[in-house]
C-alpha cells in the first residue's frame, strides 16, 4: 500500500500524486518493492532492514541521500498480555524526497504533540516524525507505569501467577525499549555530526540538539523503570508465596478445628462396631477402642520418625568428600 502527502500550510495533505514529496509504503508487495530497488535506487539488504523488527536503529550518508533505519514502539495491542514491543522503520531521504518504509500504519503528524518545527522541507518531516517517536516512547512509559501500579495491588491479594507473568512481560518490554531508545541516540547523534554536511539552517540544528536531549531523558526514565521493575519481581514473587502460605495456614487452622469435631462424630456413630460388641459393656469396648487408637498413632510415629532419620542420615552421607 502506498500513500502519497503534500506539504502545505505548515502540515501534511494526503495526495494522489506520486510525484509528491512524501511518500509511505506500508507493508510493501512484491511489485513495490520492486520500485523501491530500482527507481529509488535502493538495495535489497537496506530495504530488508527497514522491515525487520530486529533491527538496530542506523544512518547512512552517500551523496544525494541519507537512509535512516530507526526504532519506534509498535503499536500496542490488547491481547498481548502487556507486552509492548518495538518495530523499525526505514525513512529514506533521497534529494528532496522523504520515502518512509513501515510494517503497521503510523501517524506522521499528531494533534497531541506539539509541533516543534515548521513543515517546509521533507527534513522538517523527518525530524517531526523522529519527534513524535519519542513522545511515543513516553506516553507508552506512562502507560506502563500505570499499568504496574494496578498489578501491584492485584498481586497483594492475588494467589495465582497470572498478574506476575504479566509484570514479567513489563519488565521484558522495558528491556526491549530502553535498547531501542540508545539505539536511536546514536542516529542522532550521527546526524547531529552531519548536519553540516546535510546543509541543515540554524534552527532545525537547534531542533535536532532538542532531539538529542529529549531521547536522553527518554532513555533515563526507560532505564530507571527497568531497574526498578527488575529490583522488585523478586519481592512482588515472595508476596504471591506468602499470599498463598496465609491461605494454607488459614484452611489449616480450620481443618484443626473440626478435625476433632469430626472425630467424635465418627465415634458416636459407630453402629457396626455398637452391634458387634453388643454383649460387652460400652465402657470396656469403647475403652478398649480408644487404646487401639492411641497405639496405632504411636506406632504410625515411630515409623514416621524412623523414615525421617534414615533420611537425614542418607544426606548427612551424601554431603561427606
Amino acid at each position: 500500500m502506498i500513500k502519497y502527502f503534500l506539504i502545505a500550510n505548515n502540515t501534511l495533505i494526503e495526495s494522489d500524486s506520486p510525484a509528491s514529496p512524501i511518500v509511505l509504503y506500508l507493508n510493501p508487495d512484491a511489485s513495490e518493492k520492486s520500485v523501491l530497488t530500482s527507481e529509488c535506487q535502493l538495495d535489497e539488504h537496506t530495504l530488508s532492514s527497514a522491515l525487520d523488527p530486529d533491527e538496530i536503529s542506523r544512518v547512512e550518508f552517500t551523496d544525494d541521500r541519507t537512509l535512516l533505519i530507526w526504532k519506534r514502539p509498535k503499536n500496542y495491542s490488547g491481547e498481548e498480555a502487556f507486552l509492548f514491543n518495538v518495530t523499525s522503520v526505514g525513512l529514506f531521504l533521497i534529494k528532496e524526497r522523504l520515502i518512509l518504509v513501515v510494517t503497521e500504519d503510523i501517524v506522521l503528524t499528531s494533534p497531541s504533540v506539539r509541533q516543534m518545527v515548521r513543515l517546509v522541507t521533507p527534513v522538517d518531516v523527518l525530524l517531526n516524525f523522529l519527534y513524535i517517536t519519542i513522545h511515543h516512547y513516553l506516553e507508552h512509559l506512562k502507560v506502563m507505569k500505570m499499568i504496574s501500579r494496578e498489578l501491584h495491588l492485584k498481586i497483594n491479594t492475588s494467589m495465582e501467577n497470572r498478574h506476575l507473568i504479566q509484570m514479567f512481560n513489563l519488565s521484558e518490554s522495558l528491556v526491549y525499549y530502553a535498547n531501542a531508545i540508545n539505539s536511536n541516540h546514536a542516529v542522532l547523534t550521527k546526524l547531529r555530526n552531519s548536519a553540516e554536511k546535510m546543509n541543515l539552517p540554524a534552527p532545525t540544528i537547534e531542533f535536532l540538539d532538542d532531539l538529542i536531549i529529549e531521547n536522553n531523558q527518554c532513555f533515563k526514565q526507560a532505564e530507571i523503570y527497568s531497574t526498578v521493575f527488575s529490583g522488585l519481581m523478586d519481592a512482588r514473587g515472595n508476596l504471591v508465596n506468602n499470599n498463598m502460605n496465609v491461605l494454607l495456614k488459614n484452611l489449616t487452622v480450620i481443618n484443626v478445628i473440626f478435625l476433632p469435631l469430626n472425630l467424635l462424630a465418627s465415634i458416636g456413630g459407630m453402629s457396626e462396631f455398637s452391634m458387634m460388641t453388643h454383649g460387652i459393656d460400652w465402657r470396656i469396648s469403647y475403652s478398649l477402642f480408644f487404646i487401639g487408637m492411641l497405639m496405632i498413632g504411636w506406632l504410625t510415629f515411630l515409623l514416621l520418625g524412623k523414615i525421617n532419620f534414615a533420611n537425614s542420615g542418607l544426606k548427612r552421607r551424601k554431603q561427606r568428600p
